[in-house]
């Protein structure tokens, strides 16, 4: 089956993005009919979310949310096999002059999980070395997949998170700028509790914890998915301003709150399959 998906994406990357786009979406459309665990998950992360917006909304903005998603799946194809240059094209940076005017100190872009964190992750490796963390996955073939997909560039140092934070921050140190996904629900460990979207939500204190070993400075870098064949935008953000504070949990629900605006500009782009709320506090009742 891997094989076959993975085929069929190799030979759906040749087509323009004018035809790719919308075959994505009449993908997610499916998707959201026939998978309907993932469905409910979506649709419990948005009533918690946004608790104000009635059932009808919420479904339709899940409806989105899945055509976003299959699209962004279908065009990885481009970032696996297309060449250098179409991935260029695909992807437009804006904001790089935040990166640039603090080059020179330690960096960790922060990347929330919108559905084009890979596009932007990619695209930057095009002209940049960088470091990152990944997960292993299950499948063999899907793990070398994604892994040449993003060593085939500008070689990145990149680290499985069994790894721990040893070397990503020897790397920091170095000058390698970090990109860094810390906004999913890793279980307790090195967890705390800090708002999200007002619901409490297990998060990582990573970024405040990394940024104070290694002095780096944190800069933003969010992709969005533009509507159409138009591709994608990186966009970098000014880095914040005294940050690490020193408060673990007011440095972690600064990150928060950060991706929460995004997240209200495009909520059809997070990353609304993952179960951010699995964890809870000791005696509340699951969510799924």
């Amino acid at each position: 089956m891997t094989r076959c998906g993975l085929a069929l994406v190799w030979l759906l990357h040749w087509l323009p993005l004018a035809v790719l786009a919308p075959l994505g979406r009449a993908l997610g459309l499916l998707l959201y009919a026939l998978a309907g665990e993932r469905r409910r998950v979506v649709l419990t992360n948005l009533r918690l979310c946004f608790p104000d917006l009635g059932d009808d909304d919420r479904a339709q903005l899940a409806r989105r949310h899945f055509a976003a998603f299959a699209r962004s799946l279908l065009e990885h194809g481009i970032l696996w096999w297309g060449s250098r240059e179409r991935v260029m094209r695909l992807v437009r940076v804006e904001g790089l002059e935040h990166w640039q005017a603090v080059q020179g100190k330690p960096v960790i872009w922060l990347a929330p999980h919108f559905i084009g964190l890979d596009m932007g992750g990619i695209r930057i490796s095009t002209e940049y070395r960088a470091v990152s963390v990944y997960s292993h996955q299950k499948n063999p073939l899907f793990d070398a997949v994604l892994y040449r997909g993003r060593t085939r560039f500008v070689m990145p140092d990149l680290y499985s998170r069994q790894d721990g934070i040893r070397p990503v921050a020897r790397a920091i140190k170095g000058g390698l700028p970090f990109y860094y996904l810390p906004d999913m629900d890793f279980g307790g460990r090195d967890s705390i509790f800090v708002p999200f979207f007002t619901v409490p939500a297990a998060t990582i204190t990573g970024l405040s914890r990394i940024s104070a070993l290694t002095g780096a400075v944190v800069v933003p870098a969010v992709t969005t998915q533009l509507p159409g064949g138009e591709g994608y935008v990186l966009r970098f953000y000014p880095a914040w301003e005294n940050y690490p504070s020193g408060d673990l949990a007011a440095d972690t629900r600064r990150m928060n709150a950060f991706i929460e605006e995004r997240v209200r500009e495009m909520p059809e782009q997070y990353y609304w399959l993952h179960k951010r709320f699995k964890t809870r506090p000791p005696g509340e009742a699951r969510f799924y």
